[in-house]
């Protein structure tokens, strides 16, 4: 599927590709990395940067912080998700604390949407 995307967020998701935060990179250098199909980091697609984009799933993964937890940005998740569910995406949210305290349920859930298994990843 080829997504249509804001040419003016190139260099930002450029800059947040170099300079992940530390849940971003324990996920992607851990996990996300060593899956056997293709993941991107800071995917630009229409008018936002997602933190990671599995194409051949339609799978957008996001890692959100504190500031996730406020009103304000519930709301501004919730359109986020829904616009990229109408381009037919599913949209998979943790939290920061997640990746920290319960990092193995968070790729087993990966996993799970991604139809995949520990035992099939152990075969590569």
């Amino acid at each position: 599927m080829s997504l249509k995307y804001n040419p003016k967020l190139v260099g930002n998701a450029q800059y947040l590709r170099k300079n992940m935060t530390d849940e971003e990179k324990e996920l992607w250098y851990k996990f996300l990395k060593l899956l056997p199909m293709t993941v991107n980091r800071q995917k630009n697609i229409g008018n936002y940067i997602v933190d990671f984009f599995i194409s051949s799933k339609n799978i957008v993964i996001e890692i959100d912080g504190r500031q996730h937890t406020t009103a304000e940005h519930k709301a501004a998740d919730a359109k986020r998700d829904a616009e990229l569910a109408s381009l037919g995406l599913k949209v998979l949210r943790y939290s920061n604390r997640a990746i920290r305290e319960d990092f193995l349920v968070v790729c087993g859930s990966i996993l799970r949407h991604i139809g995949t298994t520990w035992d099939d990843l152990k075969k590569k």
